[in-house]
């Protein structure tokens, strides 16, 4: 007897054995497809037996393919979209037959123009994931992937033309003074809380009227990056300028429908650009993006012009390791002369 469907309640189930030379090799099923269509159960059932043949006739291991280990995992929408072009890659191959170095091979051929570090983010993790997490739930074999290195980058830079990893230039008092002198008042609370708290630019753009106390002075943050969200403390000053602000309510771009009220009156993270850019033209001041004029401001500030130590620091901008902002966050601001100068035996 082969798999057959049957409908129950909303969604069609498998009932019966997976047959390979007329004898039973799997089974027996009772179970849903997790499809809601007909033709979508068919599809769970096709991928299933094909699965189960492979198993009989190889083993466990060497027939997991790529494609088995996606049904397997449970992807975000962002990464669901990243992973559709490699698994029509490497959809068919066994997962004990990708290596690291096939991973990284996939670069040049899905992203020929991106940096290695494009590369790492958007082929070789997500592909990754799927694959050691087959490895959890299936015993198939662990993958473990060695980074780009520093030459590979130096050449697909040299390849396309454009650096990767450009040092971000850090805010500073001036610039946020400045920049807030030619802002209007939305804009200019905007730059300042995401330079006292280190918050992402969707942690601000995503804060709702509820999401203030102000007599505590908290705000609320919302989860991001690993990272639970959580009340945090703003200075009076910073309270007072949040609250002073009338909400408003920005219109999503794809539904054409009212959001729900804003501090800033953004909708999404990235609306606030082309208005940061004219600013700063304004302003006579070189452009910032809001990660630059934030985060990389905010630990610039403490630890390299303030004297904070990096551990104090990277709690108040809560990341959690002191060794990651330390790397990407903290800006030396010492001129170059001035270090050579510290070498000469005859000081004038």
């Amino acid at each position: 007897m082969s798999l057959k469907i049957y409908k129950r309640g909303n969604y069609f189930w498998a009932k019966g054995w997976v047959e390979y030379n007329g004898r039973p090799i799997a089974g027996p099923y009772r179970c849903s497809t997790r499809a809601s269509a007909k033709a979508g159960a068919q599809d769970w059932i096709t991928i299933e037996t094909d699965r189960q043949i492979r198993r009989h006739v190889v083993g466990d291991e060497i027939s997991l393919t790529f494609s088995d280990a996606i049904m397997m995992y449970e992807a975000s929408p962002k990464t669901a979209q990243r992973l559709i072009p490699i698994v029509q890659e490497i959809g068919d191959l066994p997962l004990a037959s990708i290596t690291g170095a096939l991973l990284k091979s996939l670069g040049p051929k899905l992203k020929p123009m991106a940096g290695t570090d494009t590369w790492w983010r958007e082929i070789v993790t997500p592909a990754r994931a799927v694959i050691n997490n087959a490895h959890e739930l299936a015993r198939t074999p662990l993958i473990r992937v060695k980074a780009y290195d520093t030459l590979r980058r130096a050449a697909q830079d040299k390849f396309r033309g454009k650096q990767s990893r450009v040092e971000r230039m850090p805010s500073d008092k001036d610039w946020i003074k400045s920049f807030c002198q030619a802002a209007d008042p939305y804009n200019a609370a905007l730059v300042r809380f995401m330079f006292e708290t280190a918050a992402r630019i969707d942690q601000a753009t995503s804060l709702t009227p509820t999401d203030l106390r102000p007599a505590t002075n908290q705000v609320w943050i919302k989860a991001q990056k690993g990272h639970p969200g959580e009340w945090i403390t703003v200075s009076p000053q910073m309270m007072d300028e949040l609250f002073s602000l009338k909400p408003k309510r920005p219109k999503n771009r794809k539904t054409g429908k009212l959001m729900r009220p804003r501090v800033f009156g953004y909708g999404s993270p990235t609306g606030y650009r082309k208005r940061w850019q004219t600013i700063c033209e304004k302003a006579g001041i070189s452009y910032l993006s809001a990660h630059s004029a934030g985060r990389h401001g905010f630990f610039t500030e403490l630890v390299v012009r303030q004297g904070v130590d990096p551990v104090t620091a990277a709690k108040a901008g809560r990341w959690s390791d002191p060794n990651l902002p330390l790397r990407i966050y903290a800006h030396a601001e010492t001129d170059e002369a001035d270090i050579r100068a510290r070498f000469r035996t005859d000081h004038v």
